[in-house]
């Protein structure tokens, strides 16, 4: 999480079962799935509160889909839940591309490959 900080945070790091992951989707972005990764921004004045949310059975079926460790996998998706805290988004294919630069930049620091390279794929849910 560290890693991925441009300034001082409060985050909560959340694991749920795809029951509550679904209902959290649901509520809050009208998607009824359970999906990986969801971040909730508190509080982005001078320092930065939020929750990430990661769906532990979601993560787990698309770590062994996209033939990726499941650490290497969870690394990925609190980077990208750190950078959505901080404002970065992948809505339009401009700020996707701003997006996976700089989640690729971060894990190679932290000596993981990128997760967007070939055999890995992306898999529905990505959020």
């Amino acid at each position: 999480m560290q890693a991925a900080l441009d300034r001082p945070a409060e985050v909560t790091l959340r694991f749920v079962g795809e029951r509550e992951g679904r209902m959290l989707n649901h509520r809050y972005r009208g998607r009824d799935y359970a999906t990986n990764v969801l971040t909730f921004v508190y509080d982005d004045v001078a320092s930065l509160a939020g929750d990430i949310v990661l769906c532990a059975p979601v993560v787990r079926r698309e770590a062994r889909a996209q033939h990726k460790t499941l650490t290497a996998h969870y690394a990925h998706l609190v980077i990208h839940g750190m950078l959505h805290l901080q404002g970065y988004d992948h809505e339009r294919d401009d700020d996707a591309a701003r997006m996976e630069a700089r989640e690729r930049v971060l894990l190679a620091r932290l000596r993981y490959r990128d997760p967007y390279a070939d055999p890995y794929v992306d898999a529905p849910g990505d959020a």
